[in-house]
Order: structure tokens, then sequence, then C-alpha cells
């Protein structure tokens, strides 16, 4: 006897619920979906990271204007909080850049703890053995050597831009940059710590260029060693300029 034949068509078989609906390759938000990737945080991480280190150069920039006597330096003082005017209020400009340092802040560490937390879910039992010839120690150091510069920038603004802390009643002065500078960096233990959060900020730096090319793809191992290079020399030229402030004012070079 012949075999029965299947009843109906393909076209009338059920079909599965994936064929029927097929899946969305575009998401509704693809700025969310790019953000919890690994990669969108990186890139995110890269990008915040730009506008940081660009803040960092210029401020060193202007810092060293104190070696060009009291005038130089207040003058550009005063320059930072009319810059803009008309167009904008006293002061406006600088509350715009100040709000856009303060949003990469924010984004530049919720992406680092959440590229973190996601490291060690897929990673949850860790390594028998951890090999770290391979890692800088600049690397090793990252998380901490941004959570000293939080706690750094937090006392810095109210140090030197509010004069809250680490001066005698009446001796801040509201625009006397070049004074407030003298007077603050006397004190020994506020250069020092100083000099720390900028040993850590170079640690940072040193890795945070070099993980910025490696994420943008421009290191190969043709590349390496100069690019390398360049991040340090970019982190110990920052942590020099910095840190010759303090130094020029304990030595007596600056006041």
């Amino acid at each position: 006897m012949a075999p029965q034949l299947l009843e109906g068509t393909v076209a009338d078989r059920p079909r599965s619920e994936a064929i029927r609906k097929p899946r969305d390759v575009w998401p509704g938000n693809p700025v969310a979906a790019l953000w919890g990737t690994m990669v969108g945080k990186k890139i995110v991480m890269a990008a915040t990271g730009v506008v940081l280190v660009g803040f960092v150069i210029a401020h060193m920039l202007g810092n060293l204007k104190i070696f060009l006597g009291a005038e130089a330096i207040d003058t550009y003082a005063a320059f930072l909080r009319t810059m803009g005017e008309p167009l904008l209020p006293y002061g406006g400009m600088l509350w715009v850049v100040r709000i856009v340092l303060l949003s990469s802040v924010a984004l530049h560490i919720t992406a680092a703890v959440q590229l973190t937390r996601m490291s060690w879910a897929a990673r949850p039992h860790g390594y028998d053995t951890k090999d770290s010839i391979a890692t800088t120690y600049a690397a090793r150091t990252m998380r901490w050597s941004g959570v000293i510069l939080v706690l750094f920038v937090v006392y810095h603004l109210l140090h030197l831009t509010g004069g809250v802390v680490g001066f005698q009643a009446g001796e801040f002065r509201d625009l006397s940059v070049h004074h407030n500078v003298v007077a603050g960096f006397s004190v020994w233990y506020v250069s020092l710590f100083y000099t720390v959060a900028m040993a850590c900020l170079c640690l940072h730096l040193d890795h945070g260029v070099w993980s910025f090319v490696q994420t943008l793809g421009w290191n190969n191992a043709r590349r390496t060693s100069t690019l390398r290079t360049l991040s340090r020399l970019v982190a110990l030229a920052v942590f020099a300029g910095f840190i010759s402030v303090p130094v020029a004012v304990l030595a007596g070079w600056v006041r």
C-alpha cells in the first residue's frame, strides 16, 4: 500500500514565532543599545577621555602663566570669566565648560565602573594564576589612581577655586590667583598631596592615552612601541608641568 501523503502544502504548515515575526535588526534606541555593550562603553570612555585630556593640557598651560608674573596669570583668570561676553553673561562660558567637564567625568566614571562589572561577570571565578607581565603598572593601578583623582578634584575645587579649605580666615582673595597659589602651596603637605595626585594623573594618562589609540585601532606591531612612548611622554609632560608650580613655590622661585 502506498504511503500516506502529507496533507496541505508547505505554506499551510505552522511557522515558528521567529519566522512569523522577524527580529528587528535596528533597535528602537541605537544609542542605548550601543551603551549596553562593552564596545559602546569603551567608545564613551575614549570620547570623554579626549575631552578631559584636552582640559588637563589647557589647564596646565594656564597654570604655567604663573612664571610670567602675577599680572599675567591674574589677567588670564579674569579672561576665563569674561570670555563669551556680551553674548553670555559674566562667567557664563566658564559654567558651560564646567558642565561639559562634569558630564564627561560622570560618563567616564560610569562607563569605567560598568566595564569592570561586565569583565567580572564574564570571568566570575577569576584565574588560578595571574600573569601581570604584559600589563603595565599604570594599567594595574588605573582604578585606584582614578579614585584618588576624584578625591583630589573635590579638594582642589574647595581649595584654590572656592577658598573654603587650606587658607586662614581672610587669606583667600577672589581672582588673585598668584597670591592664592603662593599662599596655598606654601603649606608643604598641601603641595605633597598635589604632587601625589599629579603622579596618579600621570599613571592615568599613560594608560588612558594608550587605551584610546587601541580603541581607535591605531596600534599594530609596527607602531606599538612609538605609541607607547607617545603616551608616556604626554603623561610625563603633564606631570612635570603641574608639579613645577608647587615646587617653584616651595623653593622660593615664585613668591
